[in-house]
């Protein structure tokens, strides 16, 4: 039984701007609905009077719905829910109906709506799982049994985190399950007048916390706008009430210039002969309040936006192009998610356009299903887990006609979260993530050479399009191109580049611990963080003294920095049996005078002798271990190049290495500093031999005026 359940009719935070905000159904009265639950006619085969706001809802989006099992689930409810009272006094199965009706004018289908009439009756009552199989199938009592999970979950601090663990594992498998806790959230916001202040602002923050960032990412906007308006008026009712003041100051406006400007766009898309319906969007109080603050006193067209709904796709880009051409518009205001949809299903053409006495109205273009998912997110989805071929027509409104569905969990966030949940070394791990992800309300969108896309929070970086895009396999990159340009794996990414991530092919590639200061996303933190708790001695080589120069970027260089060891086999020491490793501070290739000293795990590391890292292990008292070359020729290096800064330098720097023969690991380009640019590349060549020559290629391109070995000083 929900706690948060109390008497609506005690004064407390409304939500008026659920009403404006779009051609809703009056407020149901709950002491209306408990009556009729308790006296409505429930004789067998016929409709109780209680279910009838449900049905009505329900038939508008699916008008030949089979409504028996509706009636059933309400029967059982009301019979098992019979004496229990919600904190105000009415019957408690006023509760599931408000609920239920909340789904049933989103769009749920009828199976999502069954489980809802029925969702604290496993928990509250008598009856079992078993039964709701029994009677009503495997998927209702999956999802009933799924929100009862939830109903359990302790939202309090020390159990956060294992119990959100928990709820998403549950959630996970359906996301039905989540729309009818959404739902159930709602109306216990709705309804949380009587209860003391401090409770109040408990369920309110967790509801800020949690529940809101994940209607938005279910895409359920409907439902996470008007529970954004409750907690606003609970936990700031300050500033709720000035919002509210400003809003009910601009309704009685005589002239409303939003108005103005919709009968203007009417008329030009009758003009271009464009089937289009021009609607008023008032803004939320929420949304008011953040335009306030960002653009200090409002105007008439800032309450609200234009809604502009057509029958196919290209009509929307047809609209676009008429009011850009017949009217001023704001060209920075322009986004396009009808090409690349939001991460949550949205989609829509964003633009703007001003009048001439100043006023700008925002407009929103989008098809009539666009707007469905834009209002319900997954819920308009239908039933996308159960075969298209065996659901009836009634239960999936606008299934394609090859038969697939679109499973809005796979791929998607949801989908991501339960991988990150599985990889996460530890709950603490999972829950910091989660909760850095869920503060992130903007997303960019990123595009791959083969033309695929990745969509990331803003601020994401090049190590998170790797792991986005890899995986695990991420632990190979070795630098990346932003926009055909060498850039470090810290880059940080805006909206619309172009990222090609350039993959190494040691077998012993492994994430630098420094990635973590630059991964944004859940999926590159655990990785990154599961990798270095497996491999606590990865780093475990004493460190050289701090360079005079600054060390190439370890987020470029990936898996072969130029502090990482590497094994060399050309390398034989006297002691039989060690596992040998080039030093990448210096980089010794044949024929370099080369000495070793043993560190931890039984690796010895080799150094020219002249590294400064030579003569700090011997001040510690390193034991110092004698190497030879071997008969393998093939060697890593790391070159320095300086040069003047010009156009397509490091295109012709890069080639000229090809030439030579040198495949390049790694590249770091540091910033200009007066005209002048440092390059530092780590390269593997077939023979030693063949590196002089390739120092000289390096010289001659027009602008390098020096090129040596990398060194510590």
């Amino acid at each position: 039984m929900s706690a948060e359940a109390t008497n609506p009719a005690t004064p407390g935070p409304a939500a008026p701007a659920a009403a404006v905000r779009r051609k809703a159904r009056p407020r149901i009265d709950l002491r209306r609905l408990g009556r009729a639950a308790l006296l409505g006619n429930a004789a067998r085969g016929r409709l109780p009077d209680a279910i009838g706001h449900v049905a009505e809802a329900h038939r508008a989006h699916y008008p030949d719905a089979d409504l028996e099992p509706l009636r059933r689930a309400y029967v059982l409810a009301e019979s098992s829910h019979r004496g229990q009272m919600r904190k105000s006094g009415e019957p408690y199965i006023t509760h599931p109906l408000a609920v239920t009706l909340i789904l049933a004018e989103l769009g749920a289908e009828t199976t999502t709506l069954t489980a809802s009439l029925l969702h604290d009756t496993v928990e509250d009552t008598d009856v079992t799982l078993d039964q709701v199989r029994e009677q009503f199938g495997e998927e209702v009592r999956y999802l009933v049994d799924g929100v009862t999970k939830l109903e359990k979950v302790d939202y309090g601090a020390a159990a956060e985190p294992e119990t959100f663990r928990k709820m998403l594992v549950a959630t996970g498998s359906d996301v039905r399950v989540m729309s009818i806790k959404l739902a159930d959230r709602l109306h216990n916001m709705r309804t949380l007048g009587v209860m003391r202040r401090e409770k109040q602002e408990r369920i309110a923050k967790v509801t800020r916390d949690v529940l809101i960032p994940l209607a938005e990412r279910l895409g359920v906007q409907a439902l996470k706008t008007e529970l954004e308006d409750l907690v606003f008026a609970i936990l700031h009712p300050e500033e709720y009430e000035h919002t509210r003041e400003l809003i009910a100051e601009n309704a009685a406006r005589a002239d409303d210039p939003l108005a103005g400007i919709a009968d203007e766009v009417r008329g030009v898309l009758r003009e271009a002969d464009i089937p289009a319906e021009v609607l008023i969007r008032p803004r939320h109080f929420v949304s008011v309040h953040r335009v306030s603050r960002k653009r200090g006193e409002l105007r008439g067209a800032d309450f609200g936006r234009l809604l502009v709904l057509v029958n196919e796709d290209a009509d929307c880009y047809a609209v676009l192009g008429e009011l850009h051409t017949c009217m001023t518009p704001v060209v920075s205001e322009f986004k396009d998610f009808i090409a690349v949809p939001k991460f949550n299903l949205y989609q829509s053409l964003h633009t703007a356009v001003a009048r001439a006495d100043g006023q700008v109205a925002e407009v929103l273009i989008r098809t009539h299903q666009m707007h469905k998912v834009a209002e319900a997110g997954v819920v308009a989805l239908g039933n996308p887990y159960a075969p298209a071929a065996d659901a009836p027509a009634a239960e999936t409104p606008d299934a394609p006609a090859d038969g697939e569905r679109a499973d809005p969990t796979r791929p998607g966030w949801l989908s991501r979260l339960l991988d990150w949940q599985k990889a996460a070394p530890d709950t603490d791990t999972f829950w910091s993530t989660l909760r850095e992800d869920l503060a992130q309300d903007r997303e960019i969108t990123v595009f791959r050479p083969d033309g695929g896309t990745l969509g990331l929070p803003e601020g994401a970086t090049c190590v998170d399009a790797a792991y986005a895009q890899y995986g695990e396999d991420a632990h190979a990159c070795i630098g990346a191109r932003v926009n055909g340009r060498l850039a470090t794996l810290s880059t940080v990414l805006k909206d619309g580049d172009t990222v090609q991530l350039l993959m190494g092919q040691d077998p012993a590639s492994e994430p630098s611990r420094e990635w973590l200061e630059h991964a944004h996303t859940p999926a590159a933190r655990i990785a990154i963080q599961r990798w270095l708790a497996a491999h606590p001695d990865s780093t475990g080589e004493q460190p050289a003294p701090a360079p005079s120069r600054p060390v190439p970027d370890p987020l470029v260089s990936g898996t072969a920095p130029s502090t990482a060891p590497r094994t060399a086999n050309a390398v034989i020491p006297d002691r039989p049996g060690v596992t040998v490793r080039l030093a990448g501070c210096c980089t010794p290739v044949p024929p370099d005078e080369v000495t070793g000293f043993a560190v931890r795990g039984g690796v010895v590391t080799v150094h020219r002798v002249e590294c400064a890292s030579v003569a700090h292990m011997k001040g510690t008292g390193r034991p110092e271990v004698a190497v030879t070359w071997g008969d393998s020729t093939a060697c890593r290096v790391t070159l320095v190049a300086e040069s003047f800064g010009r156009p397509h330098l490091l295109a012709d720097l890069t080639e000229a290495m090809a030439q030579e023969g040198a495949e390049i690991v790694s590249a770091t380009v540091e910033p200009p500093s007066q005209q002048r640019v440092r390059h530092t590349y780590t390269v593997e060549l077939p023979d030693a031999a063949h590196l002089p020559a390739l120092m000289r290629a390096m010289r001659n391109v027009p602008g390098v005026y020096d090129v040596g070995r990398a060194q510590h000083q």
